[in-house]
């Protein structure tokens, strides 16, 4: 039988870095392989990132590559297979190909626990393979487990089975309560997530103990352990949790989110890029194209040229269009009015913004 594998994907971006910093300091025991997918189309600051991160962790973060034969980037390369067709909010061909398949090439039929970045501050899920031997965890959030573990062990079909494992691991005198709601039909009224909140409420540590033993009975590779530290772990991490150990770790908030003032008419205000991946991602907002091409104007020329034949990187406009100058006076303008309205005495708006951008995109390249 194959050992379980742990495994830990470093986008670029600050969860996945403050994850890799969180495991070495509060799980050292853990052997946690960290690999990168390297599109061969990131920002500078993302690789002295995985510098830094790799003196912090003492160890080497594998470096992924699709098409590792071809003399062109991943990228390019696969830009080519598909006719120069532009990857989209809708045609993600870049994430799949350039990263979800050389991770599940690079676990193989091993079986494999996946820590993914996803905070408590977050409603999303991340990535969830469909191959049966890797599993995900998040260890960020006070629910570790992922939503197809969830789902099945407070399945109505496992309500006898789950009561069984509860008078295993639940102490005796807190038992009776753990299985009264346990043994509550999920229903219209009654649905999961108000069932697995009146668990967490009896004790999150308590519940671990009964997931971990129901794996037990299942294929999941988690269910081969014969323990699992972060099972006492009911952190509920925050965006600003995140920046402190990026922070106190010494390795740093990535570059790219430091802000950087600028003025238009008298108006003052900063920019920034919000999330990690290539530089020249569809998901960016229009203030941070203006950002790519102020800050880092090679890279803005390089992305304006993949742009032809109607492909380009936003539906509604070209770059050489959203590069004039007035489109520039007028985004910028348009983001300071925004700014006006979201911001509020009491906030730090970086973190604000930060995490609304977190809601939008892919988990494995932002993360």
């Amino acid at each position: 039988m194959s050992k379980v594998r742990h495994v830990l994907g470093i986008s670029g971006g600050k969860d996945s870095a403050a994850l890799a910093i969180y495991m070495k300091s509060n799980y050292p025991e853990i052997n946690i392989e960290y690999y990168t997918s390297d599109t061969g189309k990131e920002l500078d600051e993302t690789y002295k990132l995985i510098e830094n991160l790799e003196i912090f962790l003492g160890k080497k973060i594998v470096r992924l590559r699709a098409f590792k034969d071809s003399p062109e980037s991943p990228f390019d390369h696969r830009l080519k297979m598909v006719g120069g067709y532009l990857p989209s909010q809708t045609v993600r061909w870049c994430t799949k190909s350039l990263k979800l398949d050389v991770f599940e090439e690079f676990v193989g039929d091993d079986p494999v626990i996946s820590y993914v970045g996803i905070r408590g501050d977050e409603n999303r899920e991340g990535y969830i393979s469909r191959k049966a031997n890797i599993q995900s965890i998040f260890p960020f959030r006070k629910n570790i487990w992922s939503e197809d573990v969830v789902s099945k062990l407070l399945s109505n079909s496992n309500i006898d089975l789950i009561c069984s494992i509860a008078d295993e691991v639940i102490p005796k005198n807190r038992v009776a309560r753990f299985k009264s709601i346990l043994e509550m039909p999920i229903t219209l009224s009654f649905d999961r997530s108000q069932k697995l909140s009146q668990l967490f409420d009896l004790g999150i540590i308590e519940f671990n103990e009964l997931v971990f033993k129901y794996l037990k009975t299942t294929s999941y590779p988690l269910g081969r352990e014969s323990n699992f530290a972060l099972l006492r772990d009911e952190n509920d991490l925050k965006i600003e949790d995140i920046f402190k150990i990026l922070n106190e770790s010494g390795v740093g908030v990535p570059g790219y989110y430091n802000e950087i003032p600028f003025e238009i008419d008298g108006k003052k205000s900063t920019y920034y890029r919000s999330r990690s991946g290539c530089f020249f991602c569809f998901y960016q907002r229009k203030i941070e194209w203006v950002w790519l091409y102020e800050q880092h104007p090679e890279k803005f020329k390089l992305a304006m040229e993949y742009e032809k034949d109607g492909y380009t990187w936003n539906d509604d406009e070209s770059l050489a269009e959203l590069s004039k100058v007035e489109r520039i006076k007028e985004i910028k303008e348009s983001y300071i009015e925004r700014e006006k309205k979201a911001k509020k005495p009491s906030s730090k708006f970086l973190l604000d913004i930060l995490a609304e951008s977190d809601s939008e995109g892919c988990a494995s390249c932002f993360t």
